[in-house]
């Protein structure tokens, strides 16, 4: 009898978890803010791997773009989640009372750098300040130059316009100019010969999370299952992109940018784990994605300083802490 009832319990739990692996995948829509790249790809390698099918989701990327509005859709609800960038973003939500909410950051520092010759009296930060020629974009302009400013003395007359080539940098040797960790360096390399100073930001103070994943308050609220199983998967998408064999994940981006070359991708990874842009810090101890009330605080307040926002704005209301700090996907690091 015994050995009958263990048959028959066994059986119904087949059967049980058969009928759950039968259940309907929910469909997830996530809007990136650029063309596929390098740094999605952890949210690529979840989808390649199947890792978003175990938490029972059928994801969908959304690629931005010049001529994409992925972060509106997202607000009135024409796509689930969206890729974020500074905390920027998400402190001028809450000043203009847009009901959006920060749930994960999966880079712990933005990959935002200023670039110099070698050579030429530029070769550290504080050099930089002997520049009149730094090439900015009008976003840099309004955003970490004005941190530069207020924290260590730039001024405004040693901008110059940045059309986002790198021939005036290259032909400058006086110059700077602002790029990303994951590509600018080797634009510059396989352009001009030579290797540029790097100087990310996010080593000199400027403290904000990037890459982050935001969602509508409403969501939040209503299908908190759905926002952990999205912000766990793509955590875990981001430690076999970086530790295990991201090849699919590749293939994937090159797919829905037919531009983006094997160098490249290869570059990007690699000095995403070199100067810890996603897991470095507190991920250590609490998993890629992770946020805390300490580093938000410090990286407003440098804000207030800077004079991007009014100190009394109340800026908690741009992220939870819900969804992160679980140590998940620890054990997945090698």
């Amino acid at each position: 009898m015994k050995l009958n009832a263990w048959i028959t319990g066994a059986l119904a739990a087949c059967l049980s978890g058969s009928a759950l692996a039968q259940q309907p995948l929910t469909e997830v829509t996530f809007g990136t803010n650029w063309i596929a790249q390098g740094e999605h790809g952890g949210y690529y390698q979840a989808v390649a791997d199947g890792t978003y099918e175990k938490y029972g989701l059928k994801v969908t990327i959304a690629p931005g773009g010049p001529r994409a509005s992925n972060r509106m859709l997202m607000t009135v609800g024409k796509l689930d989640f969206y890729m974020g960038g500074s905390m920027i973003q998400a402190f001028s939500a809450v000043e203009k009372d847009i009901p959006t909410i920060v749930v994960a950051a999966h880079f712990q520092k933005e990959p935002q750098v200023l670039l110099s010759h070698p050579g030429q009296g530029l070769d550290t930060f504080a050099d930089l300040k002997k520049s009149n020629d730094i090439l900015l974009s009008k976003d840099g302009v309004a955003t970490f130059f004005q941190w530069m400013k207020a924290e260590y003395g730039f001024k405004d007359e040693q901008v110059k316009p940045f059309g986002f080539s790198p021939a005036p940098f290259i032909a400058n040797k006086a110059s700077v100019q602002q790029g990303y960790v994951t590509s600018e360096p080797l634009t510059i390399e396989k352009a001009a010969g030579f290797k540029p100073n790097v100087f990310l930001l996010a080593d000199y103070g400027f403290s904000t999370y990037s890459t982050t994943v935001e969602t509508r308050r409403e969501v939040v609220e209503t299908q908190p299952d759905l926002v952990q199983r999205f912000v766990d998967a793509s955590t875990i998408g981001w430690y076999n992109y970086l530790y295990g064999d991201s090849t699919k994940a590749k293939e994937l981006i090159k797919r829905d940018n037919p531009e983006m070359t094997d160098e490249l991708l290869d570059y990007s990874q690699a000095k995403m784990k070199k100067y810890g842009i996603v897991d470095s810090g507190d991920t250590r101890q609490l998993g890629i994605g992770a946020m805390t009330d300490a580093r938000m605080k410090d990286f407003f307040d440098k804000m207030v300083k800077a004079g991007l926002f009014k100190a009394d704005l109340d800026y908690r209301k741009a992220y939870t802490l819900r969804f992160v700090n679980k140590g998940v996907g620890l054990n997945l690091k090698k």
